[in-house]
């Protein structure tokens, strides 16, 4: 932030050397822009498009319920500050967003009071990387189903149907080595992740844009319908035998097994790698400074006017 008002400091001094006065500020999110206006008959816009770093340091993990004390040890083997966020105001100070496991529906009413949601949906309409783990898959999905009578409000962005209790109840989870080739090519190391599957989700249907990034096999006495999970004597009635527990959309990520309970940081690292991508891409396109100067625009690489 200091870098940043020195540079308005500077901005001012120049214009004021010249008899100018400012018109207007504007201050936003992922950059700070600066508008000037000159007298009639010259008119000069500024704008000046600034990397917030402190915010790009830090990942926030939702922390009103569940295992985000998991997630904030798992970023800190890797070297990255995961800092607990509770209040709307502070998803302000990050540049990215863990929403972790945990009971979904409790996180669900913890959020409606402490009015939440907005703010989660603003941060995901916006763009920047959410990635939700289990109870978190629940909140990003468009649509759950399995849910307690009344349901459940979500935050939604995630083109998917999940059913919010697949696997059964607390008593049978499980963990389970899970085919990952597009974490593997990207992270190295095996082949498979082992998945804690906790009261764990599954991933019924997908929209068009959305990335699967793992599958896992069901009994084959399991059929998979969007209203519920249904058991079956005839084995050959079951049209397929994998279903969805990973997924990729945009800037949206979720898995419905728990990378934050084991020793394996890489879907922590694969999810910091995706949020620099798309960290690179935002400041990339908003990263061209145009000056322009009566009916001349001149690209900021350019020879800038003399102010």
């Amino acid at each position: 932030m200091g870098s940043v008002c020195q540079v308005l400091d500077q901005v001012c001094r120049q214009v004021l050397d010249q008899v100018i006065s400012w018109t207007r500020i504007m201050v936003h999110t992922r950059s700070f822009s600066v508008y000037l206006t000159l007298s009639p008959p010259f008119s000069l816009s500024l704008s000046l498009s600034l990397t917030n770093h402190a915010a790009a340091m830090t990942v926030g993990v939702l922390a009103l319920q569940g295992s985000f004390n998991e997630h904030i040890a798992a970023l800190r083997r890797l070297g990255v500050q995961g800092i607990e966020i509770r209040k709307a105001e502070q998803l302000l100070t990050v540049s990215s967003l863990i929403i972790p496991g945990g009971e979904s529906t409790t996180m669900a009413k913890l959020a409606e009071y402490h009015n939440l949601f907005p703010a989660l949906r603003e941060f995901v309409k916006t763009g920047k990387p959410v990635w939700g783990t289990c109870a978190g898959l629940i909140f990003l999905a468009d649509r759950a189903v399995g849910q307690k009578e009344g349901g459940q409000e979500l935050v939604g962005g995630l083109d998917c149907t999940v059913h919010r209790n697949f696997f059964g109840s607390q008593i049978q989870s499980f963990e389970a080595d899970i085919s990952v080739p597009q974490l593997t090519s990207k992270e190295g190391g095996a082949e498979t992740f082992r998945g804690v599957f906790i009261r764990a989700p599954a991933v019924l249907d997908v929209g068009p844009g959305v990335e699967v990034l793992a599958h896992y096999p069901v009994p084959s006495n399991k059929v998979l319908y969007s209203s519920s999970t249904v058991q079956i004597q005839e084995e050959d009635a079951l049209p397929e035998t994998q279903v969805i527990v990973a997924v990729k959309q945009r800037n949206l990520l979720a898995t419905a097994f728990h990378p934050e309970l084991t020793a394996d940081t890489r879907w922590h690292s694969y999810f910091m790698k995706m949020t620099k991508e798309i960290e690179q891409g935002a400041s990339s396109s908003s990263s061209s400074s145009v000056v322009s100067v009566g009916e001349t625009s001149v690209g900021a690489e350019q020879a800038k006017p003399d102010l």
